[in-house]
């Protein structure tokens, strides 16, 4: 089987404890940015672990807890990545931040996330009308032709029932304008072609040493032997189209309003 990757290569929650080590004093201007420091493929990852496990506590802006700002970029008691990582696995002892059952792929992820997340700045994203976005995704953005919200939609693009929980403004800001940026590895497209011929094409679910699952353009869930396929290829440019020219500013910051209120109550 031949498998290519079409692009340049690349438990517990942190919890409301890992507040302990954001220094809070340090201004959001103030921020470096790191750009080219950290793995995009890390970094999105980071994100997707970050929005599973420690949302409920920080937010998805790192600032839910009264005095504590993940985009200050800065940490009490780390001074370097190996020891955030530590602390991270560790916990810190007699205080409220626990251990977490995070493996090496995980911890490496949360770091160039928390270290990265004040490189998105949520402030300066223009949020608009929650009611007019929710027509525009349902009509002109033609969303629900891919997405899901509650039982509505399609299955074939990620889920958006929880969306506005877990994700930034910021974040889904670029994934409006720049949706291959903002891609999820995990979300990739994929390419499978078996022995006989036959091609599979759709959303990567899940993958291990010896299968992948994935679900097609017809909703049909496929868990495919990598060994009975003769090619795989994981495709790096999203299948969202962007939405920078087919809908207008005010527009955009409409749909980024309706998708910040879906937080799984539907």
């Amino acid at each position: 089987m031949q498998q290519t990757l079409q692009s340049p290569t690349f438990g517990l929650s942190i919890a409301a404890a890992l507040g302990l080590l954001a220094l809070t004093t340090t201004p959001l201007n103030s921020q470096q940015t790191h750009a080219g420091e950290y793995a995009q493929a890390d970094i999105t990852y980071g994100m997707q672990v970050y929005g599973e496990t420690c949302v409920g506590c920080h937010g998805p802006d790192g600032d839910a807890i009264v005095g504590v700002n993940f985009r200050t970029g800065q940490f009490r008691n780390a001074s370097s990545d190996p020891d955030l990582m530590e602390i991270i696995r560790d916990g810190i002892p007699d205080t409220a931040m626990p251990p977490g059952n995070y493996d090496r792929s995980e911890l490496t992820a949360l770091v160039a996330y928390l270290r990265t997340m004040g490189d998105i700045d949520s402030s300066n994203v223009d949020i608009g009308d929650a009611v007019r976005g929710e027509t525009i995704y349902r009509g002109k953005g033609n969303c629900a032709s891919c997405h899901r919200v509650g039982p509505e939609g399609s299955r074939i693009a990620p889920n958006l029932s929880n969306i506005g929980a877990i994700r930034s403004a910021g974040s889904l800001f670029e994934s409006l304008v720049d949706p291959t940026a903002a891609m999820l590895p995990l979300n990739r497209t994929v390419r499978a072609v078996t022995q006989d011929g036959t091609l599979h094409l759709g959303r990567r679910l899940n993958e291990d040493t010896y299968t992948v699952q994935m679900i097609n353009e017809d909703e049909r869930l496929l868990s495919l032997v990598k060994d009975d396929l003769r090619e795989y290829t994981i495709l790096t440019t999203s299948a969202m189209p962007s939405f920078a020219e087919s809908l207008t500013e005010q527009e955009r910051a409409d749909v980024l309003a309706f998708l910040l209120t879906l937080k799984g109550m539907r």
